[in-house]
């Protein structure tokens, strides 16, 4: 195969598609920990004594990360004029930064235990842990902040080097490493017995639990560390020539977030209606992105992070049956994503949008159903719902598993769409594509900052934000009727987020 032409106007040799694979595999390690970090962490925080109602805002870094981050780091990587390449510095700088912060999270209860929060065991205390909580928290900021970091250079990565391949093999690639990296992720999340096969996970400051947390995520670090090395190796990047990166920079034209700004004015026709609806669907995503796990621990497994021993551990059940859940769910996204652009093709993008929404829209109002009838708030009492419970749990896991399409669609119909449009006007891509993450951020946003004061006044734990789900859900489908451009069936290229914020 012959070579292709970087951005720097050199010759970048054409990697072979095994090698492709390859250097692509940091984008599984950086899955794998993201996977981790939605099933386990808003559970865990609560037992360091973070209330409910503010776990939610502590997710507040992943939208933020995602608006700032990714757009400056896109830039400077651009032009970047490392030996190592434009991208790579920035994948492996990250990467360093992924691996302290996920063992600061897994250690917290260690260091806030030697800080002196208590100096009870972990088995008879039950109170706050202030310290822990603390470097919790900037461990998981950290974890954001360094994910975005890697995964703006990993996707400009692989565009770099498709080369022949074209972009629609090297979407297929990095998003088979995602769909690897979320089974592996949540199944390290489901397991119980990581406390058993490295007993020394187990201090006096962290139990069962905490042991479990730990060795998934220094599991994690190892896999992510080898996927890195994989990448660095096989992703031979020519590096960008000084005097182009200049008089790039010299020409004085807007980048990064101010570019994404300054171009609002510029949008295709129908990308603002595009902008509304993905809004609209996000809003209706988040609530179960958060609290899926939780949900299963405390409303269907009757469970509670500080509650008594039995209730604790009837919530680390619950929340590991959710993990099990989300990996049932990535198996179904990975198969669904395939017959995407097979039913785009022969119903028109709008209409499996639209589908999907409504989609959503029932399975939210059947888990606030199902936690609402599992609590006994819906035909008889706990005790009477405990008789049934087989059956609530079952049911719940079901939902997990039809969650998978909707959401293979909304992780590749939205930017399908707005890469359509933006190849309408003749260009742009990049502008409608920085504009579509401002509609997916300020959803999370709003979500992370509103659903668990929302949740705190009802009473009701993670409920009430999934009713509301339901509704954005709706009233996203009849968005989508009234608002979405209706594009030609033959012009549909399945175009994937391949990633997890």
């Amino acid at each position: 195969m012959g070579d292709t032409e970087d951005g720097g106007g050199k010759k970048q040799p054409q990697i072979s598609l095994v090698g492709l694979f390859l250097a692509c595999m940091v984008a599984g390690g950086v899955q794998y920990g993201w996977a981790l970090q939605l099933s386990l962490l808003t559970p865990y925080v609560q037992t360091l004594g973070i209330p409910h109602a503010l776990t939610s805002v502590m997710w507040l870094c992943g939208p933020i990360a995602g608006l700032l981050v990714q757009p400056c780091v896109g830039l400077y990587s651009d032009k970047c004029t490392s030996k190592l390449g434009r991208r790579r510095p920035f994948i492996f700088t990250g990467c360093i930064i992924i691996c302290i912060s996920v063992i600061v999270i897994g250690f917290s209860s260690d260091i806030g235990y030697a800080l002196g929060d208590t100096t009870e065991d972990c088995k008879v205390y039950t109170g706050k842990r202030l310290h822990a909580a603390l470097f919790f928290v900037m461990g998981f900021w950290l974890l954001d902040f360094s994910n975005n970091t890697v995964q703006g250079p990993a996707r400009a990565l692989m565009a770099d080097l498709a080369g022949s391949h074209g972009p629609s093999a090297a979407n297929a690639i990095f998003v088979s490493w995602m769909a690897i990296g979320n089974i592996l992720g949540y199944s390290s999340g489901s397991t119980n017995d990581w406390h058993k096969w490295f007993p020394f996970l187990q201090t006096r400051a962290c139990c069962e639990a905490c042991a479990n947390l730990k060795g998934a995520f220094l599991v994690s670090v190892v896999f992510l560390s080898l996927s890195t090395v994989v990448t660095m190796v096989f992703a031979t990047e020519v590096p960008l020539d000084p005097a182009t990166a200049k008089s790039e920079s010299d020409a004085g034209e807007p980048s990064g977030p101010l570019a994404v700004f300054k171009g609002l004015k510029n949008l295709p026709p129908g990308m603002p209606q595009v902008l509304v609806v993905t809004g609209l669907t996000w809003l209706s995503w988040f609530p179960f992105i958060l609290f899926d796990t939780d949900w299963m621990g405390r409303e269907m497994y009757h469970g509670r992070p500080d509650g008594s021993p039995a209730e604790v551990a009837n919530f680390q059940e619950g929340v590991r049956q959710g993990a099990f859940g989300l990996l049932l769910n990535s198996v179904v996204l990975g198969f669904s994503s395939f017959l995407i652009e097979p039913m785009c093709r022969k119903l028109t993008a709008k209409v499996v949008w639209v589908m999907s929404s409504f989609i959503v829209c029932v399975a939210m109002a059947m888990v606030t159903v199902l936690g609402s009838w599992s609590l006994g708030d819906i035909g008889g009492n706990v005790q009477d719902a405990a008789a049934q419970d087989k059956g609530l749990k079952s049911a719940a896991l079901a939902l997990f598993v039809a969650l998978g399409f909707p959401f293979a669609v909304l992780c590749s119909v939205p930017f399908a769409v707005t890469a359509q449009l933006a190849a309408s006007k003749g260009g742009g891509q990049g502008l409608c594509t920085g504009v579509l993450n401002i509609s997916i951020v300020v959803p999370q946003m709003i979500i992370a900052v509103g659903s668990g004061p929302w949740d705190e006044l009802f009473g009701k734990g993670n409920i009430p934000a999934f009713g509301v789900a339901s509704v954005f859900a709706f009233t996203a489908a009849v968005a989508g009727i009234v608002m979405l451009p209706n594009l030609s069936k033959s012009s549909f290229r399945a175009v994937s987020m391949g990633g997890g914020h």
